[in-house]
């Protein structure tokens, strides 16, 4: 570092470490960065990371991109569900090791984006992600989120807390009603906070499907975008299910999207097996291709109803009589 005569501080790149970025779930979840999940409420956001925070509590991952060595200590902020009454009951139906899982104590003073106790609370307890719920409520007194100048300070202090520690910060954050604008500015008042995150992830309903919510990432500057996934909610509590085919256009605009192409592939099975006991595997492989479902889909599909190949006068035929009509 070189200091001129007036005092001005300058960095040579050449003294700056070049570091790879390490990820809590690629590509969704970065450590050391922002990132922002955002929704309309109801819609999940808060089921969808409790039941992360619920995994990572003990060592586990929702799928396999999200690779721990051990389980690892959360804070979780909340300011709209009772501790007692909502979140704890819900960690535990998750599964959560709720010793790992730990919350600053705002009885005496609340909480905000820049408060000195967030830092303190990382170093105490080594927490790996930290997770404010809802932003909204953590601005501190008199902060005006929609004010550019006032965002960018704020998420800027927290971004660097982030990096300071290699934590990862997630904050969930209400969608605004304009209906029809991009998923940036339909987010959380100035597109400062937009802009700040390294990872945004919208989370809506999906239209026709009322029991399923759909995950969709609407920003990432550290790799590719990640594919679409999706989980359930019922009686029985949050199933992931994984990969999705759904576009942030439909889950914004409340669109039926196109069948999820695991689901077309059962489909045209099924409707094949109604006709017919066999058929040239070639022949279902284009007719797949004329719905747009990729070879390995409908592979997968197969193996799942356990159809047989069976090779007749050097053509391969596809067995279709265990396929049963749902």
């Amino acid at each position: 570092m070189e200091e001129t005569k007036t005092g001005l501080q300058m960095i040579k790149m050449s003294e700056i470490q070049s570091q790879e970025v390490s990820w809590l779930w690629y590509p969704f979840i970065p450590y050391g960065k922002l990132t922002i999940i955002q929704g309309d409420p109801g819609d999940g956001k808060t089921t969808l990371v409790l039941n992360i925070a619920a995994k990572l509590s003990k060592g586990e991952g929702l799928d396999s991109k999200m690779k721990l060595s051990e389980p690892m200590n959360i804070i979780y902020q909340s300011a709209e569900d009772g501790l007692a009454d909502t979140v704890k009951p819900r960690l535990e139906l998750a599964g959560a090791d709720c010793g790992r899982i730990l919350v600053i104590d705002e009885k005496e003073k609340s909480l905000s984006m820049v408060d000195e106790r967030l830092e303190r609370a990382i170093v105490q307890t080594k927490a790996r992600m930290l997770i404010l719920d809802p932003i909204q409520a953590y601005l501190g007194g008199g902060m005006d989120m929609n004010r550019a100048n006032e965002a960018r300070d704020m998420t800027k202090k927290l971004g660097a807390l982030a990096e300071k520690y290699k934590c990862a910060i997630v904050l969930i954050g209400h969608m605004n009603k304009a209906s029809g604008n991009k998923a940036a500015y339909r987010g959380m008042g100035s597109i400062d906070f937009f802009a700040v995150a390294r990872s945004v992830l919208l989370v809506g309903r999906v239209e026709g499907e009322p029991n399923i919510r759909a995950v969709v990432q609407i920003k990432n500057n550290l790799a590719a975008f990640g594919h679409p996934k999706a989980f359930a909610l019922s009686e029985d509590g949050f199933q992931w299910l994984g990969d999705y085919e759904i576009t942030a256009d439909e889950v914004l605009g409340g669109i039926v999207p196109k069948a999820n192409k695991m689901e077309q592939a059962k489909r045209l099975l099924r409707e094949l097996a109604l006709t017919t006991d066999a058929i040239q595997s070639n022949e279902i492989f284009d007719m797949a291709d004329e719905q747009g479902i990729s070879k390995r889909t409908l592979e997968n599909a197969k193996r799942e109803f356990g159809i047989r190949a069976k090779k007749i006068n050097n053509s391969w035929y596809w067995e279709l009589d265990k396929v049963k009509p749902e």
